[in-house]
């Protein structure tokens, strides 16, 4: 049993990998148009990543994404497995009964809970790093004596002892909140809809889905994540882009009335397109990459211990 539990979370890493490779040059065009100035539509930032940066520009901060999402992706899943296992017990008697629409419900929301704790450093890095070659105005710059676009961060552990140094814990939680607000609908549009979706999908009488379904439920899973989840991704890449150079927002609410009476209600929609069309082979990935794992290292187990 215990090495069942343990597998949800190889599995989850593998998953988390294979996340970060599929969904990382998107990711960066989001938190630009998101947190950036003057990139005007997905197209254009996208052009404009291209022409300033080259490709190169799009895997920028990807490195230390695929060491901690690993870790991260592996933790999400594995807490949300062993949580519905542990439910489907309590409640049937059996770990391997098929879950409840609740108890479903319940591990999403713990997972999503807990994967904040991991997720908002790693979060705040990443986006500190994709940031850092914007063009700054002339007046930021005199505050930090900076030159533009000149990277303030050497890399990832470099830009997060320099947040722990200047900001403290409280510096390295930037954001926790948004995302708090984020993550908890977020993973409860993340796990329920691809379970229905593969149910939906998977022929009657297998045992289990085939690749091409779970790629696309995890895929449809994804998209409808991303969705629910932009308007407080939105807030969450504000806040915790800012204090590069300038601090600019005090809080969650303020950020959010802030970037509401500056720009109106379609600011907490920017980036919604891009999350989306990411979200797919970003997720498809990690559900292909966990599912597929966790399914061989059950079958290396049955083959060790028949």
């Amino acid at each position: 049993m215990g090495s069942v539990q343990l597998q949800d979370f190889v599995a989850g890493l593998v998953g988390g990998i294979a996340s970060v490779v599929a969904g990382h040059p998107l990711d960066t065009v989001k938190t630009r148009l998101q947190a950036g100035q003057g990139y005007g539509n997905t197209l254009k930032c996208v052009l404009t990543v291209y022409r300033n940066e080259s490709v190169a520009g799009f895997f920028k901060g990807m490195s230390f994404p695929l060491a901690s999402i690993g870790i991260y992706s592996s933790m999400v899943f594995g807490v949300y497995s062993n949580t519905l296992r542990f439910l489907s017990r309590l409640h049937h008697g059996d770990a391997a009964a098929a879950p409840s629409l609740t108890d479903m419900t319940v591990a999403s929301l713990v997972a999503g809970v807990l994967s904040v704790g991991i997720g908002t450093p790693v979060e705040l890095v990443k986006i500190r790093l994709q940031m850092q070659t914007q063009p700054y105005t002339k007046e930021s710059v005199k505050l930090k004596s900076t030159v533009p676009g000149s990277p303030v961060y050497r890399g990832p552990i470099h830009c997060f002892r320099t947040i722990l140094q200047k900001e403290g814990i409280a510096g390295v939680y930037r954001g926790n909140v948004a995302m708090l607000l984020r993550d908890v609908p977020g993973y409860y549009a993340y796990f329920i809809p691809y379970a229905m979706f593969c149910d939906w999908i998977t022929p009657d009488g297998s045992i289990s889905p085939n690749p091409s379904s779970i790629w696309v439920a995890g895929g449809v899973a994804g998209a409808v994540s991303w969705a629910v989840c932009t308007p407080m991704d939105v807030v969450k890449s504000r806040l915790q882009a800012d204090g590069v150079y300038l601090n600019q927002y005090k809080g969650t609410l303020d950020c959010m009335l802030q970037s509401y009476q500056n720009e109106g209600v379609k600011v907490f929609f920017r980036g919604l397109m891009v999350n989306t069309v990411r979200g797919f082979p970003s997720s498809a990935a990690m559900f292909l990459g966990y599912e597929l794992s966790l399914k061989a290292m059950k079958r290396c187990q049955t083959e060790t211990n028949p």
